[in-house]
């Protein structure tokens, strides 16, 4: 008996003995739990560090808006080469390609035929002058016997009226021979103007006609651009030509023009517009234009493609701003800048046409702002920033060669 008792008591304290060691190692757990606690609570409220950007001041300037527009070149005039008389070609007198001058032969018709005309008018000629010396002739001598009452008065208002006939037999066998004589000079086929003459349609040997094409000339120097622009740029344009906005033609040497050839390059002469279209196209809204530019050694040819630049109006005090600056947020364009206490404001923008790299904004974005142009992915609202200027500003007059336009 008193050895259960013993055991009893020994079974008694080894539990009361675990009971205190998990009590103690829960007291333990808690305070190691509180204290993580209020490490993590520390380290939240800590002041987060400011992050450094880059910043540039978004200045005011004048921009010059262009526009641009596809041109096709054709000649200044061009002269569809027709001969005036019928014939076998039997010449070719010019170097297709080549330069030539206004008067110059450049094709040859068989003139036999027309020198036979122009023979046989010339003896009907002489018949008509026979006439007439005949007519006279009565007329001296018997205007003396018809006022001696010597011959019938009549007699002699025949001859006159026989002369007046005979006279003008004369004029129309000179007009007759004047005629010959232009056809044959016809079977010259002459270059009207100055200019570069095409290929040949026509072959030596062919039969040719008044209907007949026998080749092209078209003057190069100066040459024409012909393009389209809207409603809207033609009335910019006129506003800028003249201040009046009376007419586009009269003040077109106020607006320069740039020729950019196929190639990209840009051409060194300047043009100017030189034709206005009488109306405008009601199908495409669109107004037919043509600038003429000087071509020098006759570089460009017609049926070459170039793009028309020119400046249409000016924006005065725009705001710019660097195009690393533009982020876009669900189709919304913003630019981060530093406020107040170095903290970060988004603001939301319109932008307007780029120029060169910079942006004009027209709205949202007050002139002087310093705007942030690097690590904008890491950028918030009132974010703290450290804000660096950078070692370039924002060029509001520098030139550029990019259009106006998104």
């Amino acid at each position: 008996m008193a050895v259960q008792q013993k055991q009893w008591a020994r079974s008694i304290f080894l539990y009361s003995t675990i009971l205190l060691a998990g009590a103690g190692a829960l007291v333990f757990g808690d305070k190691l739990i509180t204290g993580g606690d209020k490490g993590a609570s520390a380290a939240t409220s800590a002041p987060r560090p400011a992050m450094k950007v880059t910043v540039v001041k978004a200045d005011l300037g004048d921009v010059p808006l262009t526009g641009e527009w596809v041109g096709t070149l054709d000649g200044y005039v061009n002269a569809q080469i027709q001969p005036q008389a019928n014939g076998y070609l039997i010449r070719q007198n010019y170097r297709e390609g080549s330069q030539v001058e206004e008067g110059q032969v450049l094709f040859e018709i068989d003139p036999r035929p027309f020198e036979a005309a122009l023979q046989q008018a010339q003896g009907q000629l002489g018949q008509a002058q026979a006439q007439l010396a005949l007519a006279q002739i009565n007329v001296n001598r018997d205007t003396p016997l018809a006022e001696a009452r010597a011959i019938a008065r009549s007699q002699l208002d025949n001859e006159i009226q026989q002369k007046a006939q005979a006279e003008a037999s004369v004029k129309t066998a000179e007009a007759a021979v004047a005629t010959a004589n232009l056809n044959l000079g016809f079977t010259k086929v002459r270059s009207l103007i100055t200019g570069v003459a095409g290929q040949a349609t026509t072959q030596v040997g062919n039969l040719v006609s008044t209907q007949s094409i026998l080749t092209s000339v078209s003057q190069l120097d100066p040459i024409k651009v012909y393009f389209s622009i809207s409603d809207s740029e033609y009335l910019a344009l006129t506003k800028r030509a003249d201040a009046g906005g009376s007419d586009l033609l009269h003040g077109a040497s106020n607006i320069p023009l740039e020729l950019t050839l196929s190639n990209g390059e840009v051409y060194p002469e300047k043009g100017h517009v030189v034709f206005v279209d009488r109306q405008l196209n009601s199908q495409t809204g669109a107004i037919r234009i043509a600038a003429s530019f000087p071509n020098p050694g006759n570089i460009l040819r017609p049926g070459q493609f170039g793009r028309v630049r020119a400046e249409t109006k000016v924006l005065r005090n725009a705001v710019l701003v660097p195009q690393a600056a533009i982020t876009e947020l669900q189709g919304q364009e913003q630019v981060y800048t530093v406020g107040t206490n170095n903290t970060v404001h988004v603001n939301n923008v319109t932008l307007g046409p780029q120029y060169g790299n910079n942006w004009v904004v027209e709205s949202g974005l007050p002139g002087g702002s310093l705007v942030i142009v690097d690590n904008l992915q890491k950028l918030r609202e009132g974010a703290p920033v450290s804000p660096e200027s950078a070692k370039y500003q924002v060029a509001a007059n520098a030139q550029s060669n990019q259009p106006a336009g998104r």
